[in-house]
């Protein structure tokens, strides 16, 4: 009876136990922009935890595309003291690793990344396979050969394709090393339409004029944020734009081969889940997703003076 009792107490008290832990998890966000792609991600996340019983308390920072406030964000989040911290895109998952370098007391902080090309050349992982550090997420990596093999269906005899992109932003930079490989294979060639920040889109979009076939934008954050000045330009001179960017087409491109952002961002709540559960994210292996939908706009064609083929539009996952 004794020991009966003992077991009674000792369950009693690893439920609430439980209880208390689950009620007690504090996750501290930071995002490096609002715009719909990051938003579905942050979305998909906190849907994943909540659809497994996972109802932490929430800490939810947005750096507005703006470097100095994402490092403020990173210095704000060693103050919460979270159990885990998730950074969504490139800049704010850097921003995020260097708080172990400021807070050794924060070394065995879970941080899952998401929305980030290339996590090896951010200097976030050691490699794919076992990440090392307290570190590990999910990468939004896409073919680009895909891509551009994509953009020369609408345009066979494309000669110049301008790029726009982050100059200062290393998932910018890599996807656009690798879109000039695939470009030079395919045999065409890439202008850069560099920016540093929102506010430099629509001058970089109008040097373009001219000197391009038609644009194109990676899942870069700082011009798919402000791609409305894009647009703008493009339906104004007839030039034809494409992004990676799925979210983009309704807003008025002509086309995309992407993923979904909110089952990026369920993936990502699904590894996170793992953390929670005690594995440790240093030998838990990078994720990828590889499944594309191939989105398109036929009207938006239209305003940027493309006629497109009927049978590309019959072959869209998705039309807007």
């Amino acid at each position: 009876m004794k020991k009966l009792l003992c077991t009674t107490i000792l369950c009693t008290f690893c439920l609430f136990s439980t209880a208390v832990i689950a009620k007690e998890l504090t996750i501290s966000i930071s995002q490096f922009v609002d715009h719909p792609a990051l938003n579905a991600v942050l979305k998909g996340f906190q849907d994943d935890l909540a659809e497994n019983g996972i109802v932490p308390k929430y800490k939810i920072y947005n750096g507005h595309g703006n470097m100095s406030t994402v490092g403020q964000i990173s210095t704000q989040i060693i103050s919460d003291r979270p159990d885990m911290i998730v950074a969504i895109a490139t800049p704010s998952a850097q921003a995020c690793a260097r708080i172990y370098e400021k807070n050794k007391n924060m070394a065995d902080t879970p941080m899952v990344f998401t929305a980030i090309t290339d996590p090896l050349a951010a200097g976030l992982v050691d490699n794919y396979d076992r990440p090392g550090k307290s570190i590990t997420g999910v990468s939004n990596r896409l073919p680009m050969d895909k891509h551009m093999e994509m953009v020369l269906r609408f345009i066979p005899d494309l000669k110049n394709l301008g790029v726009m992109y982050n100059s200062g932003e290393v998932n910018s930079v890599s996807n656009v090393k690798r879109i000039k490989e695939a470009a030079a294979t395919l045999g065409f060639n890439i202008v850069d339409g560099a920016v540093t920040n929102t506010a430099d889109v629509y001058q970089a979009t109008q040097s373009l004029v001219g000197e391009v076939d038609a644009i194109y934008v990676p899942t870069d954050n700082t011009v798919i944020s402000a791609l409305e000045s894009v647009i703008k330009v493009s339906e104004q001179v007839d030039i034809p734009l494409f992004t990676a960017d799925t979210d983009s087409v309704k807003r008025g491109a002509i086309a995309a081969m992407g993923f979904d952002y909110y089952l990026h961002g369920k993936q990502t709540g699904a590894l996170a889940r793992r953390i929670i559960a005690g594995e440790n994210p240093g030998n838990i292996p990078v994720e990828f997703q590889k499944d594309l939908s191939f989105h398109v706009n036929p009207e938006a064609a239209k305003r940027m003076g493309l006629e497109v083929e009927q049978a590309i539009i019959d072959s869209a996952d998705q039309l807007h």
